[in-house]
């Protein structure tokens, strides 16, 4: 990470838990929230992750796949750690197993990484393209600010113990 000039000793988690909050608050999605309250921390523009993480909400556009906090994840993983040279299979083959490890964190403390999984039993599962309005309701009845807040602990915890 030191060649990204990224320096995790100085990330405040309480901080980016506030702004992957007021992210989400905002009306951004689980992973707009996660990816762009790292911003700071990996030296990129939060406008740029914030685009870069748009198509992710809502488990993929909304289709209730894989958890759009767990790809803010990835996003981030991605940027930090991946190799771009696509003849590296072991670079890619270790990507790979930091972003399981992450991955698989997130579904230990949630019971799973697929949008609809984690929102049965808390609000109709509903792929229709046009987002649910951000009322105090939603906030209620849904359990997506507590995932983006996994998600970022998780995230930041491993990027604090992977400091290479």
């Amino acid at each position: 990470m030191k060649s990204l000039g990224i320096d995790t000793a100085s990330c405040n988690l309480e901080q980016i838990r506030q702004q992957a909050q007021a992210l989400f608050k905002q009306g951004y999605n689980c992973s707009q929230a996660v990816a762009g309250a790292f911003a700071e921390t990996v030296g990129l523009n939060r406008e740029l992750l914030l685009r870069l993480a748009a198509s992710f909400g809502g488990g993929f556009g909304r289709k209730r796949e894989i958890c759009g906090a767990v790809s803010g994840m990835g996003l981030i993983l991605g940027y930090v750690y991946a190799d771009t040279d696509p003849s590296h299979t072991g670079a890619k083959e270790e990507h790979y197993r930091r972003v399981q490890q992450v991955a698989g964190r997130f579904a230990e403390q949630n019971g799973s990484v697929i949008c609809r999984e984690l929102l049965r039993g808390h609000t109709a599962v509903n792929t229709d393209p046009k987002p649910d309005a951000r009322t105090e309701g939603y906030y209620k009845k849904r359990p997506c600010p507590a995932l983006v807040d996994d998600a970022v602990c998780i995230l930041a915890d491993y990027l604090e113990k992977h400091d290479e």
